[in-house]
């Protein structure tokens, strides 16, 4: 009987995160190739790092995509947290203790009204997001006069980022890790959990079922808002300050992670597992072209390619 449950639960393997996976073991072969030194402790330990701040943004953008929402203002609520953190340390020993709630409060403002406007007043979210990303750009800009913040990243920010608890583990990638406990347990053990699921295969459907999918769909922009902030306060904290275009980066890979682990781009479908995986892989895809010396504008375009490609499969699954 156990023989015939093994091809079983081979077929419950999402095939999209098996694929990542596999491109995560093929990525760390090429580059075992290349360079001697990409399998040692200490740089894998060092990717986990740079990838656990893409991990805890990537983490919101899942919960919006689940629902077949997007969330475009993640440059900015990403460099808002940080800069707001940074801004509170200004402030003596209570600013630096409520520095780095500060900046997560701030980002979970701003999903927040990302989340009532697609909720409760039905703007497209691909609209409104761009537009609150605008916004918050030009309040940072008004804030800093258009110069780089000069506030530093308080101790506790930094000790977040690059200090350690474990040996010879990052409290960066500690961080990720009870993110990603946290997340799993929402979506696997809870009501709100099934509800983005069931909003993201059809809203009318959960919505005549009894489910509250604007309050749903609220707090997931407000979940979105607030682990972006967390991820720049985690960035501030890596790079001892904040600046004005440090969520540039983060737009595209967060949603490339989130597809390429297997969650569909309309909603409806994924899971966290697949989201590690794509964080990874593309934390690694990044190191790989950057040792190749690719230019930034030549990462963004493999990301979009990606994407597109994605959205295409998911697409036909989806309306198939």
């Amino acid at each position: 009987m156990q023989r015939s449950s093994i091809p079983a639960r081979l077929r419950r393997i999402d095939p999209a995160v098996a694929i990542a996976f596999g491109c995560i073991l093929l990525l760390l072969l090429g580059g075992s190739i290349y360079s001697s030194n990409f399998l040692s402790p200490d740089y894998l330990l060092q990717q986990l790092k740079v990838a656990s701040f893409l991990g805890v943004i990537a983490t919101g953008m899942m919960m919006v995509i689940l629902i077949g929402q997007i969330d475009l203002s993640v440059p900015w609520v990403v460099a808002a947290g940080a800069m707001m953190a940074c801004a509170a340390t200004a402030y003596g020993s209570v600013g630096s203790f409520f520095a780095i709630p500060f900046g997560i409060l701030c980002g979970a403002v701003i999903g927040a009204v990302n989340g009532l406007a697609v909720a409760y007043l039905r703007i497209p979210s691909m609209i409104i997001t761009l537009a609150t990303n605008a916004v918050v750009q030009g309040l940072m800009v008004v804030y800093t006069g258009g110069f780089a913040p000069q506030d530093a990243a308080s101790p506790a920010m930094r000790f977040l980022a690059t200090g350690y608890v474990i040996s010879p583990i990052p409290n960066g990638v500690l961080v990720w890790l009870v993110v990603g406990l946290l997340a799993v347990f929402l979506l696997v053990r809870t009501t709100f959990g099934r509800s983005l699921y069931a909003i993201g295969n059809r809203e009318r459907a959960a919505y005549m079922s009894g489910i509250d999918t604007r309050r749903i769909t609220l707090l997931a922009f407000l979940m979105s808002g607030g682990l972006s902030a967390l991820g720049g306060v985690l960035l501030a904290g890596y790079a001892s300050k904040a600046s004005q275009s440090m969520g540039d980066a983060y737009l595209l890979p967060s949603i490339a992670a989130v597809v390429l682990g297997g969650t569909h781009v309309l909603g409806g479908k994924g899971s966290y597992l697949g989201t590690v995986a794509g964080v990874i892989l593309i934390t690694l895809l990044q190191s790989i072209l950057s040792v190749m010396q690719i230019e930034e504008a030549g990462r963004q375009l493999i990301y979009g390619v990606v994407i597109i490609c994605m959205l295409l499969l998911y697409g036909r699954q989806k309306l198939s």
